[in-house]
């Protein structure tokens, strides 16, 4: 972003404000580009209930191929973070079974890209992967529990068998990376592999064929009694009979109709609308259904989508998945790929910093943030004597970045009712950096966000625990929006805006520029 550019974004913005528009454009989820932003989200400043009610990603009805695109790319860094050999190694055993994919996707006419996506999040492509100790877990490619595969999908288990090879495999496998020769060596992976050969033909969930047609077969079930593919992928980890309750909370008090399909026909649903049309205040039941299931069944569709995606790149453009796999890695967040390095440019050094608040390209902390529900850490710009400067010059942010805070302020007294947040870090330039790092072993050598303006640390000191919750979910779903990324460190939360913290710039306007 060049100097100056903020000033004359900000400018824009005071003159859209003044054109007026309803409440109704505050809250309109068609949004595309910075100007049409700032231009649909104009009028006089806004009144208190437009700034309680201010939220730019509400859902709206026909925004669901947004929110999914969002909430795959928001929710993708623990694919990155997590797929056992990285994401390229899993993606290359998934390919391995490309042919048995299509076969069981064409059988049961289901898409063969979400079979092949739910292999990559389910087990990353290995056919003897299991959930727990033993078989008793979930197994094998599509980790379908042993109750699942006989009682809903007709596959053959014995179980006990399954248990008892299992425990064999694990004793040869230890001898033959413990023999003493290679001949030993060689003859314990031998019987390893006569054992695994056995538990195929007896736990048809350790058999690729077998278990891809059961990942199928689950997915056709699931479809035919919701009626949407979204609906049924999301079951295949939440189960049918937790999504089901989830979608009549969410219908209640209306009537539901006789079948689950009719139901999500009728109340046109979608797994976005149930995920992000819920929240503390908004659906509180779907939302506490949701939340209480406690395995993450509830962003299993986005975490899918996000596999799509990795398959679709590792497949097309093996150079951008490569480009990702660097971003997701820089960090314990995805916040380089939200704010890469080249198009980041961090503050040299004060004169830089200094000639960013000039062009309104940063924006200094408020002073007296106390109705803002926020509060300013005194302690923010401390080295700053050590280098003869001044502390505020370190507290001041882009203005994106602190629209953005304040918008999570606000929603997250708005749920507790109660207390305000502390910002601990705001803006750096290098030397400040080097010096903090000198200081504070917790401080990254590398790159850090905080030299752009677009980081911040909320200190984890909470008025209650209802206010933590309120702040942990206001994030998630920021990071399921693909808004900011997050982390938890020892006595903060760091998180990162990226680009559409743009959308939030009428709160910054209304409650601070003015």
């Amino acid at each position: 972003m060049t100097r100056g550019r903020v000033r004359r974004r900000l400018a824009l913005a005071v003159v859209v404000i003044a054109a007026g528009l309803a409440l109704g454009a505050v809250l309109s989820w068609a949004l595309s580009g910075e100007q049409d932003a700032l231009e649909r989200f104009g009028g006089e400043p806004l009144s208190a209930a437009q700034v309680a009610a201010f939220d730019p990603f509400a859902y709206e009805p026909g925004s669901e191929e947004e929110l999914l695109r969002r909430a795959r790319d928001g929710l993708s860094h623990v694919l990155f973070e997590k797929s056992p050999g990285g994401v390229e190694q899993s993606a290359a055993r998934v390919e391995r079974f490309s042919d048995a994919i299509e076969a069981a996707a064409e059988r049961h006419d289901v898409e063969p890209d979400t079979l092949a996506a739910l292999v990559f999040l389910e087990s990353a492509g290995r056919a003897e992967a299991i959930a727990g100790p033993s078989p008793e877990s979930a197994a094998g490619l599509g980790q379908i529990l042993p109750g699942t595969a006989v009682d809903l999908l007709g596959m053959p288990v014995d179980l006990e068998r399954s248990k008892r090879l299992t425990r064999g495999i694990e004793r040869e496998r230890r001898r033959a990376a413990a023999g003493a020769t290679a001949r030993r060596q060689q003859a314990a992976a031998a019987r390893a592999g006569r054992l695994v050969a056995a538990r195929r033909r007896v736990d048809a969930r350790f058999d690729p064929p077998r278990a891809l047609a059961g990942s199928a077969r689950y997915l056709q079930i699931a479809e035919q009694r919701f009626g949407r593919e979204d609906l049924a992928a999301t079951s295949y980890h939440m189960g049918i009979g937790n999504l089901e309750s989830v979608i009549a909370d969410y219908v209640a008090p209306r009537r539901a109709r006789a079948t689950t399909r009719e139901t999500v026909e009728e109340y046109e649903l979608t797994y976005p609308r149930l995920f992000f049309d819920s929240g503390p205040l908004r659906n509180p039941r779907t939302f506490r259904r949701l939340s209480g299931l406690g395995d993450d069944s509830r962003t299993y569709l986005f975490r899918l989508e996000a596999a799509r995606e990795i398959l679709r790149l590792h497949a097309e453009d093996r150079s951008e998945l490569r480009r990702l796999v660097a971003l997701h890695g820089a960090k314990a967040s995805a916040e380089e790929v939200l704010r890469p390095r080249a198009e980041s440019e961090p503050y040299a050094d004060a004169d830089a910093l200094r000639e960013a608040y000039d062009d309104e390209e940063l924006v200094a902390l408020p002073t007296s943030p106390a109705r803002l529900r926020l509060r300013v850490d005194p302690r923010i710009g401390e080295l700053a004597p050590r280098l003869d400067e001044q502390a505020t010059l370190y507290r001041g942010l882009r203005p994106e970045a602190l629209a953005t805070l304040l918008y999570i302020a606000k929603e997250t007294r708005r749920i507790a009712g109660r207390g305000e947040l502390e910002i601990t870090s705001a803006v750096r330039d290098l030397p400040y950096q080097r010096l903090l790092i000198s200081s504070n072993p917790e401080a990254t050598q590398s790159y850090s966000l905080h030299t752009t303006g677009y980081a911040i640390d909320i200190a984890r000191d909470f008025a209650s625990r209802r206010q933590e919750r309120a702040l942990t979910h206001v994030l998630e779903r920021l990071r399921a929006l693909s808004v900011i990324d997050w982390v938890y460190e020892p006595g903060a939360i760091h998180l990162t805006v990226g680009p559409d913290g743009e959308r939030y710039l009428p709160l910054y306007e209304t409650l601070v520029a003015r």
